[in-house]
């Protein structure tokens, strides 16, 4: 006869979920999924490019590991939460970026952003992101931009060759000029280009893309309704005579294929539902698309994103889903 009192068996409310995936799984299939990435900004900026990651994956985790040592509360730097989140700063910052202003990026972002407001799950923005637009405190450092095929020092990258990104000529309306200097969309779309870290290459964050779409750990549509949206207004509204330049130029320059596949993807700072994540992509573009054509700042994503992210909120409270056994259009009753 079976003791049950032995079974140490645990009763709890439902509803019962089992499931393979946690957090750690779904942090590590982010970082498999940036490597083709990473592996492609060592090649176009050298070995400063692994050294700047590691120092802000690096401090990531210390941050995250202080902080909880000093609140006293348990250690979740095993999540993995950290790591991607220094890799992602390291991937939206100049390989030439010093690595005190990774350190305080990585502070900001996993301290102020992150632990201070209760940890993974609780932030209102992406925190990678926040520390970006933190970061460009220090403008000068945050817009100088590596040449391709360059391999500014690990220590002092104050020699290090300087050349224009894609969006400083697309910000000029100067397709002429841009297709002068890097030749062909196939260029752009490889990445052997200069600009942020880990944005330079589609090809290898779509890879990533890919990875993620087949693991299950996204869906398509904030990153499909964001490009969507970036391709379809920048076909339609063009500057100079070949929208289909004009548009590829677009898509493949700057951080779009990074922040929509990589950022705008966050589970926290993202909606639930499907007709929510559709909007958010879709606002995000637009975002996008209006900073790059009539801001001063060449570049839209990062601001797009984070100012989406403050409406993730009442895009959630306003598109849930009907209640099981709710007729539509009858308010609920009353708790």
């Amino acid at each position: 006869m079976t003791d049950y009192k032995e079974l140490k068996l645990k009763a709890s409310s439902s509803p019962h979920i089992r499931a393979r995936e946690d957090t750690r799984s779904v942090m590590l299939d982010v970082i498999i999924a940036l490597l083709p990435a990473w592996a492609f900004s060592i090649y176009n900026f050298g070995l400063r490019a692994l050294t700047v990651t590691l120092v802000s994956v690096l401090g990531a985790v210390a941050w995250e590991a202080l902080y909880r040592v000093v609140m006293k509360k348990p250690q979740t730097v095993g999540d993995l939460s950290a790591v991607v989140t220094g890799m992602l700063i390291a991937f939206v910052c100049p390989v030439t970026a010093p690595y005190w202003m990774l350190l305080i990026g990585d502070f900001f972002a996993i301290v102020i952003v992150k632990q201070l407001y209760g940890g993974i799950g609780k932030n209102f923005v992406n925190p990678a992101l926040a520390a970006r637009a933190f970061l460009f405190s220090w403008a000068g450092q945050m817009s100088t931009w590596a040449a391709a095929g360059t391999s500014p020092a690990v220590l002092n990258p104050v020699d290090a060759v300087t050349a224009a990104t894609p969006l400083s000529y697309l910000s000029n309306g100067d397709l002429a000029g841009l297709w002068e200097a890097f030749e062909s969309p196939t260029r752009l779309f490889i990445g052997t280009i200069g600009g942020s870290l880990g944005e330079t290459s589609a090809m290898c964050l779509l890879l990533g893309f890919l990875y993620l779409l087949g693991r299950k750990v996204i869906s398509w549509h904030i990153p499909v309704c964001y490009v969507g949206t970036v391709a379809v207004l920048t076909f339609l509204f063009p500057r100079g005579n070949d929208p289909v330049s004009w548009m590829l130029a677009n898509l493949f320059s700057g951080g779009l294929m990074l922040g929509a596949i990589f950022m705008a993807t966050d589970y926290v700072t993202s909606p639930v539902t499907r007709r929510g994540k559709v909007i958010f992509g879709v606002g995000c573009g637009l975002i996008t698309v209006f900073i790059r054509y009539f801001g001063t700042y060449n570049e839209g994503v990062c601001y797009a994103i984070l100012c989406m992210n403050l409406c993730v909120w009442l895009l959630d409270k306003y598109l849930k889903p009907r209640r099981f056994g709710v007729a539509r259009g009858r308010k609920e009753a009353a708790k």
